[in-house]
Formats: structure tokens, sequence, C-alpha cells
């Protein structure tokens, strides 16, 4: 068997690992998903008459539900992303990865099957959530190729924020410590074009949403789920989701090459 064979196979046994961690504690995996749906009805069900009414409607286009589930799907990313940091931060509190270490296996396998797995439970909390909002009114006007070019994208941004999320995790010392780290990509949304148009923001905040990495995100999401264009914003997608993602691999298997940490 080659090197490249090992590798998969290595990656793909972490990946069954992984499932079943998923499987056996359903709540956590829920977790990522209530959370979105639970600020997807409060932004449409609550604010969206009176965000929509202060905005002057215009600026959204349709109706509020059409302009926020997208903000929300990368909301919903950043929720399965923050699991996984506490499931990679617990079994190193656990000692497991320090048995993997001494066995013959691809050495990144035991990352990249968590993030592998992450990615995967990413598109179906994407898929729950986008099911909840066309219960809500939602109704997207994606072509086949816009769906597709949709699915790609969160699968993208899915990876770029499992790996950075794994590195929180091997660099916390605790749990707690791997959560907090991990609300940073939940959050950062909230300063982006996820509820409201940046035109609509005062000028500092403004300039800080226009240039954050989650606000092309959330447009060229909405842009596809809508069927307008998204000109440039695809290609800043691309450039953000790999640098993130090739930075997150790099600090995580740094981390995870160092040995294990000791306590204190």
């Amino acid at each position: 068997m080659t090197a490249q064979a090992f590798a998969v196979s290595d990656t793909a046994t972490m990946l069954r690992r992984d499932l079943k961690h998923a499987l056996r504690f359903p709540m956590v995996a829920m977790s990522g998903f209530l959370t979105p749906v639970v600020l997807l009805l409060l932004f449409d069900g609550v604010f969206g008459r009176t965000l929509r009414a202060g905005l002057h409607g215009a600026a959204l286009g349709g109706g509020y539900v059409d302009y926020v589930v997208p903000g929300v799907l990368v909301m919903a990313a950043g929720g399965v992303a923050e699991a996984t940091a506490i499931g990679i931060n617990t079994d190193m509190s656990e000692g497991i990865i320090a048995r993997f270490r001494t066995m013959a296996i691809w050495r990144p396998a035991v990352l990249a099957g968590p993030v592998a797995g992450s990615v995967a439970r990413t598109v179906l909390t994407g898929a729950a959530v986008l099911a909840v909002g066309i219960g809500l009114g939602f109704r997207p006007h994606a072509s086949v190729l816009g769906w597709l070019a949709v699915a790609g994208l969160f699968a993208l941004l899915g990876l770029a924020l499992s790996w950075l999320t794994v590195a929180f995790g091997l660099l916390a010392k605790t749990p707690a410590g791997a959560n907090s780290l991990s609300l940073i990509p939940l959050f950062l949304p909230f300063v982006s074009s996820a509820f409201v148009p940046t035109g609509a923001m005062p000028a500092g905040v403004r300039a800080f949403a226009q240039y954050e990495p989650f606000t092309p995100v959330i447009d060229s999401l909405r842009g596809l789920l809508t069927g307008a264009p998204i000109g440039a914003d695809g290609l800043q997608v691309l450039a953000w989701c790999a640098g993130i993602a090739v930075a997150g691999f790099w600090w995580a298997t740094t981390l995870y090459n160092r040995g294990p940490r000791t306590a204190g």
C-alpha cells in the first residue's frame, strides 16, 4: 500500500471514530443546529419587521428572511466548528491523543478525521437551516449551478473554520477555553452584512464590516441563493477560505507535533 493510501485509510478510520462520537453524544451536534435556528427565529420573527422598516426595505431587496438566511448559515458553520474544537480538546485532556502518537498511523489523520466529520456536519446543518428558512418563507431562486456553488462554498467555509478551531482546541488547556476561543468565528458575523447592510452602519463599524472575512462569504451566499451576480466577492471568498484553511492546518499540525502539553 502506498503512503497516500495509508493516509486516506487512516483519515477514514479517524472519520468513523468522529462520527461514532457524534452519534453517541447527539446533543453536542444538536447545539450546532439549534443555535442558528434560534437566531433565525429571533431575527426574522422578532426584529425582522422593525429592521426592514428602519432600513426602508429597499436596501434589503426581498423579504427580511431572504436577507438574513445567508448570515445565519455562516453562523451555523461557526457553531459546528466550535463543537469540533471542544471535541479535540477533550481528546487531548483524556490522553487519547498521546496514545495515537505511539501508533503507526499517518500523524495528520488524527486531526484530518475530525475535520472531515466537521465539514460533513456543517453541510447537514446548513441544509437543515435552509429547510427551516423555507418554512419561514425563504424563497431561493438559485439555478442548479448556483446550488452547487452554494454547497461548494459552504463546504469550503466549513473546512477553513474547522482547521482553525481544531488549532484552538489544541491550544486551549480546557474545553471551556476551547469554547471561548471558538466563539470568535461564531460571533464575528454579527459585525458583518449578516443582519443589516454594511452601508447602514456607523463609519468605523462599516469599515471593519466591509473588510472582515465573513462579509464577502455572506454576500456571495446571498447572491447565489437569490440568483444575483456576486462579482469579485467570489474571489475574495476563495482567498479568505484558502488562507484560513492553510493557516489553521499549519497551526494545528504544529501544535500537534509539539507533543503532549504539560499540565498547568
